[in-house]
């Protein structure tokens, strides 16, 4: 076995999480003039720290290897707009902010969130390594820096004399190489009197609900709350306060202060910190038969497919999500179960998913093929997306949401 070590601790890591096999990395979109290509295949191989409890992958790919061509853009998901919209108007209030604060979004993306802050008149500067998304949210008028943030980022940040009265970093801490690097930067970047919030999916609503598919190489780490608040409390930093989201299948929001400030921890972050304890999220044994339950998974994701496809049923999957690419690809889907994929980003139509090579298409070739089942792929938007394709309705398709369970939705 290659030996790893853990990116937070370094202790040997020996313990398996879970083995989904070879995969292409999930956002390395096909040209369909290279389809014939050989696609490299990395090892998806989870292991849990048996020292501080992190669930994670090694790094295979530089981050600049990933972001450079990254096709991500947050503002194509209207719930997660609204999202952003309620989290502004609320952190507003929270955090106290007026005309004289400062809001720093560290992997802020084509600007779908500091949008909101700065229509409320408060000054906000976005942080995003990745140059199309960033391209965008300069477009806007939301001003942006193109780069990796890490302590040089806010060493450099605060000699310019920025005071963020709040960071605010989403979805961002799993994708990081260098965990101690980045939380580091927030606690130079952090004033003494100023509050970080982190959003991230929760490890274990992912165990719970057997969200294999949210395991992907660009997706390094799978926290804990537990891990979290050690990752934490080593750089000087102290979480206050959590917040349960049903975003990305059950996720938290963080409250982070300096260690020092006179915050209490709240009754949500006591409770929450009794669940895992109950669930032995801090016990190795906790983690042992989730491969058996991943498996399992498969079986029925595969049964459904092959019998629609007997039956003389048409599938076809909706979105080109990065956990869509591990279901796939784990779970062996061809073109001949699912023929082809749409997305409303029309900066991934016209490639094909890497793996599985599934052509992405514009949403009104779901419409013109009027298939019998429309799987989605992002599981966590099907309220939105079953909203959009009201249409599918009228001809009698159903839509197929994979997780928690596989359900069909008429």
């Amino acid at each position: 076995m290659d030996r790893h070590r853990c990116r937070f601790c370094a202790r040997e890591l020996d313990e398996t999480f879970v083995d989904l096999g070879l995969s292409p990395l999930a956002n390395s979109f096909v040209p369909p003039e290279r389809a014939e290509a050989t696609e490299p295949t990395y090892p998806l191989h989870a292991r849990v720290c048996p020292a501080c409890g992190l669930a994670q992958l090694p790094q295979f790919e530089p981050a600049a290897n990933i972001f450079e061509q990254y096709l991500y853009y947050s503002s194509y998901s209207e719930s997660w707009l609204r999202h952003a919209e309620s989290y502004a108007a609320e952190m507003v209030v929270r955090a106290k902010l007026g005309a004289a604060s400062e809001v720093i979004e560290i992997a802020s993306n084509d600007g779908y969130l500091l949008q909101y802050f700065l229509r409320a008149g408060i000054r906000a500067l976005g942080i995003e390594p990745a140059s199309g998304p960033a391209a965008a949210a300069i477009a806007k008028g939301i001003p942006t820096r193109i780069c990796y943030f890490g302590r040089d980022v806010a060493t450099a940040l605060r000699a310019e004399g920025h005071r963020p009265e709040l960071i605010v970093a989403n979805n961002v801490l799993p994708h990081v190489p260098d965990i101690n690097d980045f939380v580091a930067g927030l606690r130079i970047l952090l004033p003494e009197t100023g509050r970080a919030t982190l959003e991230l999916p929760h490890l274990l609503h992912l165990i719970e609900g057997i969200q294999f598919d949210t395991i992907y190489h660009e997706h390094l780490s799978y926290f804990s709350l537990a891990t979290l608040e050690r990752v934490f409390r080593a750089h000087a930093l102290r979480v206050f306060d959590v917040d349960e989201l049903p975003t990305h299948g059950g996720s938290l929001r963080l409250h982070v202060c300096a260690e020092a400030a006179p915050q209490s921890p709240s009754p949500t972050l006591e409770s929450l910190r009794r669940r895992e304890t109950l669930a032995g999220l801090d016990q190795p044994a906790s983690y042992r038969d989730f491969q058996a339950k991943v498996a399992a998974k498969r079986e029925t994701i595969r049964d459904f497919l092959v019998a629609a496809r007997r039956a003389g049923k048409s599938v076809l999957a909706y979105g080109a999500p990065a956990k869509g690419n591990t279901l796939l690809n784990y779970c062996d889907v061809t073109r001949e179960l699912i023929p082809f994929t749409v997305d409303r980003n029309p900066h991934k139509q016209g490639l094909l998913l890497p793996g599985s090579h599934l052509p992405i298409r514009d949403p009104a070739a779901l419409i013109a093929a009027r298939p019998d089942y429309v799987f989605i792929l992002p599981w966590n938007l099907k309220d939105e997306i079953i909203a959009q394709l009201a249409e599918v309705r009228a001809w009698g398709g159903r839509f197929v949401v994979p997780a928690p369970d596989l359900t069909i939705i008429s």
